[in-house]
């Protein structure tokens, strides 16, 4: 199955004006913030709404919640009237479908690490969301979210009929190996990182870095990766 060649890219858990700066110049394509109150990454919808009025057109805000009630939703979705939401919680595709209310969403697949991830069926988990704007694929950890972690890229199915958002462990040095192996298996390819931008408190490569506090190096040179990839 071939798909676009350009990767979109998407920057997750910003809670900055600087980084939310930082993503714009190096030329994403989508910011997220994070409105699950148990995540350290957490921000509030106002906060949000404060954060995504520095974007620029055609740049989209994207709103992850998990297992938010329909208030929560459509208040926060009130606040910020142009973004996508990412649902990343127990939500099943008609709750999806009446959370949403016509607006774009993405839906989360938590793939299972290691040999696991083999029996995570992707085709099937995309048949049951079809209305979704693209299906998120991170890695199943405690709670919700990828924690960082990667899953083995190449468990997944050789074709899938859905756009496809690759999430969970990403840094600069390993988004063009996940864009290499993922690209072909799907209608399209987006990226989505966190923690793979973020800032640590040596200076250097700290696995846990300083959650919420983006590094402006890193998010150009994710950028550029992604890019270098593309060109391939």
């Amino acid at each position: 199955m071939t798909s676009a060649l350009r990767t979109r890219i998407k920057i997750c858990g910003l809670t900055r004006e600087q980084d939310v700066d930082a993503v714009i110049a190096a030329g994403a394509d989508a910011v997220g913030f994070v409105l699950y109150e148990s995540s350290p990454r957490h921000v509030t919808p106002r906060r949000a709404a404060e954060l995504a009025r520095r974007l620029p057109a055609f740049m989209t805000p994207v709103l992850l919640v998990v297992n938010a009630s329909a208030a929560q939703i459509h208040a926060a979705c009130a606040l910020i009237p142009n973004a996508t939401l990412q649902f990343h919680g127990d939500e099943t595709p008609a709750q999806c479908e009446a959370l949403a209310d016509a607006r774009p969403y993405l839906r989360a697949a938590r793939i299972p690490l290691g040999e696991a991830g083999r029996s995570f069926d992707l085709v099937k988990y995309a048949q049951h969301y079809p209305a979704a704007q693209a299906i998120l694929l991170d890695a199943h950890v405690e709670g919700f979210g990828g924690g960082g972690k990667s899953f083995e890229w190449s468990h997944l199915p050789p074709s899938v009929d859905a756009h496809l958002v690759l999430s969970g462990g990403l840094t600069p040095a390993n988004v063009a190996d996940g864009i290499r192996q993922l690209r072909p298996r799907c209608k399209t390819l987006a990226v989505d990182v966190s923690s793979g931008v973020e800032a640590s408190a040596t200076g250097g490569a700290s696995p846990e870095g300083l959650k919420g506090i983006k590094d402006a190096g890193k998010i150009q040179q994710f950028v550029a990766a992604v890019r270098a990839a593309d060109a391939i």
